[in-house]
């Protein structure tokens, strides 16, 4: 088969589209034919040399993928060759094929297409595990995205607006936050002008936000305990704002309020199963009746993932990047 490698670490052009040999799935693993994958932060990390795979996963870039069933391993159960899915992934998407776990498969929901579903299942599982099953977010609450216009972000305000939620984003252009409103976002802040703590105090009375959705790490760490409310929880998923920050204890302990920061990529295989299981059961009915949907910027084909990534970079792009398999 053919994937994009990384013989050495580097800028957009160290990623090379390669012959290499077709993967064997293991026990408890189906052998997927790719369709689509899309772009990760993650994976422009692992390009630079900064975010190796975990070990025994693929050592290709990409969370996630959508194809057809090709194979099934040894001991695999409830999945049959021929099956359209998505899968949240180690590594390995962007590649015609790629072995995956079966309790991180999920079917290509009902309404969405076999390749925009490459869009899904790492936005989803991190907003899903970290706003819903972390942070708990509750109806009627406020939730603050940062980078609304992300994959992430776009995900995480529809979710949260389809289960009752108020939404509030940042983002660094008006193009952006008119894309979030039509989302649904209900309180829009341009980061590079508006101070965020502000302007989410006034929209919430004074209160701040119950859950903040958090990508940049420690560049916002002080901001974000400053603008969360009483019993507020800070869920932090990136270090895009660096991986060092003071935190002003007695604001937290004032506010009664926590802290979480997780990954998805080096959990172990039960715990990826149990968020994979919990969104087949939450989200994907809001995927099949509509409610919710992946929102792909653009398409271009695996071959050119160096311009893909070149793309993300630059931050120009709204919701994911895909990557069409040959």
């Amino acid at each position: 088969m053919h994937a994009i490698t990384i013989p050495e670490p580097g800028g957009p052009e160290a990623l090379v589209w390669d012959e290499v040999p077709d993967p064997v799935p293991g026990e408890g693993e189906v052998l997927v034919e790719v369709a689509a994958s899309a772009v990760n932060r993650a994976d422009i990390l692992q390009r630079q040399g900064f975010y190796n795979p975990p070990p025994g996963a693929s050592p290709y870039p990409g969370l996630e993928c959508s194809g057809t069933i090709a194979a099934l391993g040894p001991g695999v159960s409830g999945w049959a060759v021929g099956d359209q899915v998505c899968a949240l992934l180690a590594g390995g998407g962007y590649a015609e094929k790629v072995a995956v776990p079966a309790g991180q498969l999920l079917p290509v929901p009902e309404g969405v297409g076999l390749t925009r579903a490459a869009a899904l299942p790492e936005v989803v599982c991190t907003v899903w595990s970290n706003v819903f099953m972390v942070a708990h977010l509750r109806p009627e609450e406020t939730l603050l995205v940062h980078g609304g216009s992300s994959g992430i972000g776009t995900m995480a305000i529809q979710l949260a607006k389809a289960l009752g939620a108020r939404v509030a984003v940042t983002a660094g252009t008006k193009e952006k936050l008119d894309q979030c409103a039509g989302l649904g976002a209900d309180v829009l802040i341009n980061y590079r002008e508006q101070d965020f703590v502000a302007e989410i105090k006034q929209a919430t009375g004074g209160a701040g936000a119950d859950v903040i959705l958090d990508n940049m790490g420690a560049k916002y760490l002080d901001r974000n305990v400053q603008a969360l409310a009483v019993n507020g929880r800070l869920a932090i998923i990136g270090m895009q704002g660096g991986a060092k920050g003071e935190l002003n204890i007695g604001a937290l302990l004032n506010k009664r309020a926590a802290i979480s920061a997780t990954s998805l990529r080096a959990r172990p295989l039960g715990e990826k199963a149990a968020i994979v299981a919990a969104v087949r059961e939450h989200v994907w009915p809001l995927l099949a009746t509509g409610q919710i949907r992946p929102v792909v910027d653009r398409e271009l084909p695996m071959a050119e993932a160096a311009e893909a990534h070149r793309l993300v970079e630059a931050s120009g792009h709204v919701g994911k990047v895909l990557l069409v398999a040959p």
